[in-house]
């Protein structure tokens, strides 16, 4: 079992720097598909570590997008999150802003999800449901996508089907929790 920091040492650190919801949003789907990922895998002995590095994946985005994956290690330390932690959290930039190369399963499945949850989730506010929930395959299309696919040995179409199915898995308490920060 990999080491990880707790979930409300986490949240609390992920609210410090982010306030706007859509951050907030987006780090709460990312979690809860990277936990989805973690138990589809075969890594449930790890699916809090999953889960936590993609709560904290854009740790530094909002205050700091220009050292977007530089300024993270920094604050990553304040809740005393391991190497191997950090490293996960800042690969998820390769080639764009960090030159971390994702390595291992975890770390493939952050950088190909965390677009991809982007752009799902964008679809899903177009369409008359603003969900997930009735979404299918063909909504979405992007390089980064493609890479991350092609990084995992898995065709685009899978990738999506799979990033739909761990989003619908959260998208409930995700939406629950949003209501809380937003009242």
């Amino acid at each position: 079992m990999k080491t990880c920091p707790d979930r409300e040492s986490a949240l609390n650190l992920l609210k410090k720097y982010n306030q706007e919801p859509f951050h907030i949003r987006h780090a709460l789907t990312v979690e809860g598909v990277m936990r989805w990922y973690a138990q589809e895998l075969n890594h449930g002995d790890d699916i809090d570590f999953w889960g936590l590095v993609g709560l904290l994946h854009d740790i530094d985005f909002e205050r700091w997008p220009d050292q977007h994956c530089q300024k993270a290690p920094e604050l990553l330390a304040e809740i005393d999150c391991p190497p191997d932690f950090v490293r996960a959290v800042c690969s998820h930039g390769y080639g764009i802003c960090s030159d971390i190369e994702p390595v291992d399963e975890m770390e493939k499945v952050l950088f190909a999800a965390d677009e991809l949850t982007g752009l799902i989730g964008a679809a899903a506010k177009m369409r008359p449901s603003k969900s997930v929930q009735d979404m299918e395959v063909k909504s979405c299309s992007r390089d980064v996508i493609r890479t991350g696919a092609e990084r995992l040995g898995w065709t685009l179409p899978d990738l999506m089907e799979k990033t739909i199915l761990a989003m619908r898995s959260c998208e409930d308490e995700i939406n629950a929790a949003m209501a809380g920060l937003e009242s």
